[in-house]
């Protein structure tokens, strides 16, 4: 009996329709577990029971029900750590965004938030040294975020469709969260005043946004007037990379709906 002969390969149909595990099936017949797996694909089409593929429907294109707040929290993030790109052995772009692994929650919002946007997609966590890369894959992402572009954001514009700033304007607290939970963050400052005489100390709580793009914190200072958050800019050198929130009526408003990375 020649390796892979018709009786052999007939033996690996009979235990494959049985119900049996293509490993175990390459193991009992000596066969490499890919010409069992190939010889089985084609058993189940030559029998009509491969169903048709089928690619993922698109808001955009096909009219799909788009989850609105996850999208809108899920747009953030990509404007802060995200991008849009073509690995190589996939023909299907993938959108990433690199998530710190010393924050569970915004990991496990981020997640949330592709499944609910890409529904029929896989989406995927690679590990890397401090953090986690997440991707789906969808031929669709250009039609989602149409920002994408050759080129860091920085140096290009950024401005959202009119479909996209509905969305924000609707959902405004899950974009500004987004954005906090990608270039953003909550500290404690603190400073001292004389007090009769005495040196104290006074700690206070404070939001920060920091960003190249002027289109980007263009973005969100629009959202935090919409919500009605006091903001300031604070230079770095000569150039206004950083967003503070921080009087205390509008820390209070970020705490209720953003809070700090978790």
């Amino acid at each position: 009996m020649s390796f892979h002969s018709t009786d052999v390969r007939q033996k690996a149909l009979t235990l494959l329709r049985g119900g049996a595990k293509n490993a175990d099936v390459a193991r009992e017949l000596s066969v490499p577990k890919g010409t069992i797996s190939y010889w089985k694909h084609l058993d189940r089409a030559k029998r009509g029971e491969c169903s048709a593929k089928r690619d993922p429907s698109c808001p955009r294109c096909d009219g799909r029900h788009l989850d609105e707040p996850a999208y809108s929290y899920l747009l953030g993030l990509y404007l802060g750590d995200g991008h849009i790109s073509h690995c190589s052995g996939h023909s299907v772009p993938n959108l990433m965004i690199a998530c710190a692994e010393s924050w569970p929650g915004l990991l496990s919002d981020c997640e949330r938030a592709m499944r609910q946007v890409f529904p029929d997609n896989s989406v995927c966590r690679v590990r890397k040294t401090g953090c986690y890369n997440l991707k789906v894959y969808s031929k669709h992402l250009p039609c989602l975020f149409p920002q994408h572009g050759p080129g860091k954001k920085h140096s290009r514009r950024i401005v959202l469709e009119p479909w996209q700033q509905a969305v924000v304007n609707t959902h405004p607290w899950e974009f500004i969260r987004g954005l906090i939970h990608s270039d953003g963050c909550r500290v404690t400052n603190w400073t001292t005043k004389t007090v009769r005489g005495v040196r104290k100390r006074y700690e206070y709580p404070r939001y920060f946004f920091s960003n190249k793009s002027d289109d980007i914190r263009g973005l969100f200072t629009c959202a935090l007037d919409k919500v009605g958050v006091k903001w300031t800019t604070l230079a770095r050198g000569s150039d206004p990379f950083n967003i503070s929130v921080a009087r205390k009526a509008s820390v209070a408003l970020m705490d209720a709906h953003v809070g700090p990375k978790y």
